[in-house]
C-alpha cells in the first residue's frame, strides 16, 4: 500500500485503483476534538480538488479535499457516531470514504510520506 499527502494534509492510502482518504495525524493535532463530519455521498464523482467532506472541531470546520478525481465508493460508518475516531487513529480507523481513482498519474502530484514529513516540518 502506498500513501500521499496533499498540502492541505489529507492522505490517500492506494491498494490498486482504490484510494482510502483521510486527514494526517497533524491535521488532527492542529483540529483539535473532531465533534462531527459530514461525509460525501457513494456515487459522487469528485475532481482532483473537489470539496468532498467537512470535518468540524471544538476549534473550526475544515473542508476536505479530494486528493484525486475518482468516484465514491464507501464511506466511513464509524465516523457517524463516533467522529473521535479521527483524533485516535487518523490514519487508521478514522478514515472517510474510498475512491475509485480516475487517474493514477494524479497521484504523482502528491507528497510521498518523507516529503510529507519536511513539508510539516518546515510548517513548525
Amino acid at each position: 500500500m502506498t500513501i500521499r499527502y496533499t498540502k492541505e494534509h489529507e492522505y490517500i492510502a492506494v491498494d490498486g485503483d482504490t484510494g482510502t482518504v483521510g486527514i494526517s495525524d497533524y491535521a488532527q493535532g492542529q483540529l483539535g476534538d473532531v465533534v462531527y463530519v459530514e461525509l460525501p455521498e457513494i456515487g459522487k464523482v469528485l475532481a482532483q480538488g473537489d470539496d468532498a467532506a467537512v470535518v468540524e472541531s471544538v476549534k473550526a470546520a475544515s473542508e476536505i479535499f479530494a486528493p484525486v478525481a475518482g468516484t465514491v465508493t464507501a464511506t466511513n460508518p464509524e465516523l457517524e457516531g463516533t467522529p473521535a475516531l479521527v483524533n485516535e487513529d487518523p490514519v487508521g480507523k478514522g478514515w472517510f470514504f474510498r475512491i475509485q481513482i480516475a487517474d493514477p498519474a494524479e497521484l504523482d502530484d502528491l507528497m510521498t510520506e518523507d516529503a510529507y514529513a519536511a513539508f510539516v516540518a518546515s510548517i513548525g
